[in-house]
């Protein structure tokens, strides 16, 4: 059974590229995830990309390890309930976290 997982890439208010997913973030549905992610990287060329996951509500290491593949590329924004998830598992100490 694959987990609900919205994701939409699209620029922001400053021309920087955002990609949003909102839902869950698990084995069932990473790789869609981290496609996701490959592709919104490559489409911001030259730009920074922002990962928003302040939606996601729950983040496993299937999500994580997409996220560790693009840390060098991407900065992320998230809320309360998965800052101290990066914290841990080490990832805000490769890329940008922005607190939402």
């Amino acid at each position: 059974m694959t987990t609900a997982l919205t994701l939409t890439a699209a620029p922001g208010p400053d021309g920087v590229i955002v990609l949003t997913a909102a839902g869950e973030i698990d084995m069932s549905n990473a790789e869609a995830f981290a496609e996701a992610l490959t592709s919104a990287v490559t489409g911001a060329t030259g730009s920074r990309l922002i990962v928003d996951l302040t939606e996601v509500h729950y983040l496993d290491s299937a999500g994580l390890a997409a996220l560790f593949a693009q840390a060098d590329q991407i900065e992320l924004r998230t809320g309360p309930l998965l800052a101290p998830l990066l914290e841990v598992s080490g990832l805000a100490e490769l890329t940008t976290v922005h607190q939402a």
